[in-house]
């Protein structure tokens, strides 16, 4: 039996849930012949319907939001698509990032469909900031050190695999991106540091409750590798916490 999800928020109009790190979020074209996805164990595990409305990559973890009635889903998928949800996620990327930069690159979408070259180059806006950095006595590539820094990341828009491939772009890839990453480092990692996944997780979303308006702001802590890895980096005074809240002068919904 699947360990139960972790539930971060839960009223009467929504759920936030931890999403782990390599699980689908529902069915699709490309899931192959995967068997479980994160939203059927939330339906599950709650014993009633959810609705999706919005997406992570399989292997990014953190905290996600999903409707309990079609309503609710339908201002929330809203509120998405016209970019009045603030998200934060963390990364660690090859190199000394950047202290902090606008990277404004369009990018063609990636829906396995069709050549990614047929596909329109659309407007895409990431915000990062570099938090920490740290240098290690390895030689994993052509230097003797090797050196990876603790990103800040807040997406601007929500392109397919926007965050991966904009840092990738820039110079930065993030550690264990199979696709946009160095093999050479995401290796590294996975059998020196025992952390084999896309050290990518979500861990901040805030938006306006469908229900009050008020604003909702969830934190979402790290998965067990990746805490370790910071706390082996020097980098715990960065770890988030599980958190909901709101304004001072806001009343929680109901549960």
């Amino acid at each position: 039996m699947a360990q139960a999800l972790p539930l971060l928020y839960q009223d009467d109009w929504l759920v936030a849930v931890h999403k782990p790190a390599g699980l689908l979020v529902h069915r699709s074209p490309l899931a192959g012949g995967e068997r479980e996805f994160l939203l059927q164990r939330l339906r599950d595990q709650l014993g009633q319907r959810v609705y999706p409305v919005h997406r992570l990559d399989r292997p990014t973890s953190g905290v996600m939001v999903f409707a309990l009635e079609p309503a609710t889903a339908a201002r929330l998928g809203e509120a998405f698509t016209e970019r009045h949800v603030a998200k934060r996620y963390l990364a660690v990327v090859r190199g000394v990032g950047p202290a902090q930069e606008r990277l404004d690159y369009a990018l063609r979408e990636e829906d396995g469909r069709r050549p990614k070259a047929e596909m329109p180059a659309l407007e895409a806006v990431t915000e990062v900031r570099r938090l920490d950095s740290v240098e290690l006595p390895v030689q994993v590539d052509r230097y003797p050190m090797s050196r990876y820094s603790l990103m800040e990341v807040r997406p601007q828009t929500g392109r397919r695999h926007q965050i991966r491939r904009h840092l990738s772009r820039r110079g930065y890839p993030i550690i264990g991106d199979a696709k946009h990453g160095k093999g050479n480092h995401n290796r590294f990692f996975a059998e020196r540091l025992a952390c084999p996944r896309l050290l990518l997780a979500a861990v901040e979303l805030g938006f306006a409750h469908p229900e009050n308006g008020a604003w909702l702001s969830l934190s979402c802590r790290l998965d067990a590798p990746m805490t370790a890895l910071f706390e082996r980096f020097g980098w715990a005074g960065h770890l988030p916490v599980d958190r909901a809240s709101w304004p001072a002068t806001a009343a929680p919904c109901p549960a």
